[in-house]
Parts: C-alpha cells; structure tokens; sequence
C-alpha cells in the first residue's frame, strides 16, 4: 500500500469511499495522477468542474481577487458579491439571491425561506412536499428532505414535516397536499437518484397546482443549473417558473460557492433571519461572476445541449448493441446509463484502468458529466473508451 493510502486510512474519518486514484493535477477535460497518467474526466466533482480544470477565468479571478480582498464580513458591501447577484438576477426570473458555500446550505436556505413564507403567508403552513430518490445535501433537514432512506436512517429522529411522493407523478403531490402544505420541492432533473428525467408535462402540472393551492414551488439546481442540461437553469427546459431556485457545483467552477433565489413574494426573510460566515465573499463571487459571465458570453448551454446530442447519439447506439444496457437518459450533458444489473461499479473500475473518470451514481448505472467546455474530440475519446469497457470489460459473463 502506497503512503498516502495508508495515511488516508490513519486519519480520516471513514464516511465515504475512494477511488483508487491520487489526483495531483488538472487542466481542462483532464486529470493527472501521481504516475503522470491522464485520465479524461467525465465525472467533475460531480457536475461541478463546469468550466474544466483550472481553466484560466477561474485561475485569473482567484489570483487577481486574492491581492485585493479575500474575505469580509457580510456587515460590509463587497463588488463582486453585488456584481454576481447583479448577472443571476437580470438572467433568470428571480429578484433577490443569497449566497451561500455548498448546495446543502443553499437548500437549507431555501427551506427555511419557505417555512418564513408558510408563517407569515399560509396561517402557519410549515410540511414540504419532496420526492423518492431525490437528494437536497448531507445536513439535518436537507438529508430528511431527500429521499433515499439509508442516507437518513442512521441520523433520527429527523426534522418533522416532509411528506415523500414518486417522482414524476404529479397526482401522487396533489394527494398528499394538505392545509399544512407550504411547498413542493424537486429537483428538475434527479441527479444522485441516477439522472431521472421527468415527463414533458409533468412540472407544467405541478406549477399548475402549486398557483391552485397556493403553495410554493422550489426547485434545486444544485446540480442542473448553470448550463448542464442545455439551458442556463433547467427550469427553462420545462416551460415553468418556480417561485424560489437553489445552485451551486457549476456556479463557482470548482471554488465552494452556492445560493438561492427568490421571486420578490416569495423573499420574507429580514435582518437576522439568516446569516453565513463565509457565503458570498469577495473571493469566491469573484470567481463566479466570472465563471458566470463567461459561460453566458460564450453561450455555454447552447454548446452543451449540441454535445448532448453526440452523447444521445451514441449512448442510443451502445443501447440497441448491448443486451445488458437497459436505458440511458439525460440531457445536455447530464446522462446515465443503466444496467440490467448491478454492473455500475465494475463499469466504473474498468474505465478508470481505461483512463476515463466516471461515476456509479447507482449500482446498476454510470453517471456522465463531463465539463461544459469539452471538445466534440474529448468527447469521443470518451465514450469510445466507455463503449469498449460495457461492450467487453464489464460485460456480463454468458
């Protein structure tokens, strides 16, 4: 066992696994090990690298912003924090926006922004209505408001008032409406839950109820937002407005960075309702305004709804070939591909020895997200390694 394994095992806690890979370098759709391989990464963080590796936007803001102001109280107004509040709002259909560190804080926010509104707004109304297979963050309420039960089960007893219904299933919401309602809260697209993608119709349904019962709508793109499905925010591919938006992985590029944003009925909080030590300082905003606006200028969802289509293309290919592919679903580039069985794991290992970096989201399926800036080249590269490693490596023995 190598050093660095056998110090991770001393003195780490355990709470999750690794691969066996010890990343010392990135530079757009690559990374690199400790030996010098190269592996191209189609996994990012995950769907977080947006704009690849140490890409020199990020590298640029980090630098020039850290000679001039890394951190400051929240007390004070900073520009980049204003400039960045300023892009998301004047490029979306929100009106406020706080800024937080990870997409768990965000939801965080965006939870208790709710259950504000249900207070003051809906006679007292506080239960949050979210879906199976969802997952929202690792705190307290956010895990509870996910919906994989052995990601909750060891913590109880879990915060009180979350109601969970199928996903894609607007009847099964209407159902479980009661007085006590004051949200429903969904992930576009389910990222964790293994790339789920929702009926045409099913949000113009939910929205529909929502403006019916007088309830919010809150939509987490921590993982959808900022270009990875094809649009800016995924909201738009449905055709629907929610009420209050959570981001975060894409926003920052790879510097800890989320938030939410509200629709001005839905903004109730007011000074001391919330707060963050490190949310929306100069260094991190910098470096999303930036990734931000560059991402808008060079059209970055457009460019990845166009590498969606190659990836369709050829996952549909891999699909009709591939007894023990089953189904593969996404959009732009935000994909998995399922198995008849448990196969995602020994996929996952195989395209590693192959230097490729995806993810077993599920046991039965790989998660594809490769960063919005990379080349129709790299892509192929890509999926012909992953197609080579279903079709023989991690094919199942007959």
């Amino acid at each position: 066992m190598t050093n660095w394994r056998e110090k991770e095992a001393k003195y780490f806690l355990r709470a999750g696994r690794r691969m066996p890979l010890l990343t010392v370098r990135g530079e757009g759709s690559f990374l690199y090990d400790d030996t010098g391989k190269r592996y191209l990464d189609f996994f990012g963080g995950p769907a977080t690298i947006s704009l690849g590796h140490s890409h020199p936007v990020i590298v640029n803001a980090l630098r020039e912003q850290a000679q001039e102001l890394i951190h400051v109280s929240n007390q004070f107004y900073s520009i980049p924090q204003i400039q960045l509040a300023e892009l998301l709002i004047e490029h979306s259909v929100f009106d406020r926006v706080y800024f937080m560190n990870s997409g768990a804080e965000a939801n965080e926010g965006a939870l208790k922004l709710a259950r504000k509104w249900g207070k003051e707004k809906k006679g007292g109304a506080y239960e949050i209505i979210a879906a199976d297979n969802a997952f929202h963050g690792r705190t307290l309420q956010a895990v509870t408001a996910g919906g994989t039960e052995r990601y909750k089960a060891p913590f109880g007893p879990l915060p009180p008032g979350f109601v969970h219904v199928p996903f894609n299933d607007a009847g099964a919401i209407k159902r479980a409406t009661t007085p006590d309602t004051v949200a429903v809260f969904l992930e576009p697209i389910q990222g964790e839950g293994g790339i789920n993608v929702p009926d045409d119709g099913y949000f113009k349904q939910v929205r529909a109820w929502c403006d019916e019962r007088g309830i919010l709508l809150i939509l987490d793109e921590v993982q959808t937002g900022c270009g990875r499905t094809g649009r800016l925010f995924a909201y738009e591919l449905f055709g629907i407005e929610p009420d209050i938006m959570t981001l975060g992985k894409g926003i920052g590029g790879g510097v800890p960075l989320s938030a939410f944003l509200a629709k001005e009925h839905a903004a109730v909080f007011t000074p001391g309702d919330h707060g963050t030590t490190y949310g929306g300082e100069p260094l991190m905003t910098r470096v999303g305004y930036e990734v931000m606006r560059y991402m808008i200028e060079q059209d970055l969802p457009a460019r990845a709804a166009a590498k969606g289509k190659i990836i369709e293309r050829r996952l549909h290919s891999l699909l009709d070939r591939c007894p023990h592919v089953t189904e593969v679903r996404g959009k732009g580039l935000m994909w998995a591909i399922e198995f008849s069985s448990d196969l995602g794991e020994r996929v996952t290992n195989a395209a590693l020895e192959n230097g490729l970096i995806v993810n077993n989201v599920r046991p039965n399926a790989v998660r594809l997200t490769p960063p919005l800036t990379v080349s129709d080249e790299e892509l192929e590269q890509g999926l012909a390694i992953l197609e080579h490693v279903i079709e023989r490596d991690a094919a199942p023995a007959k």
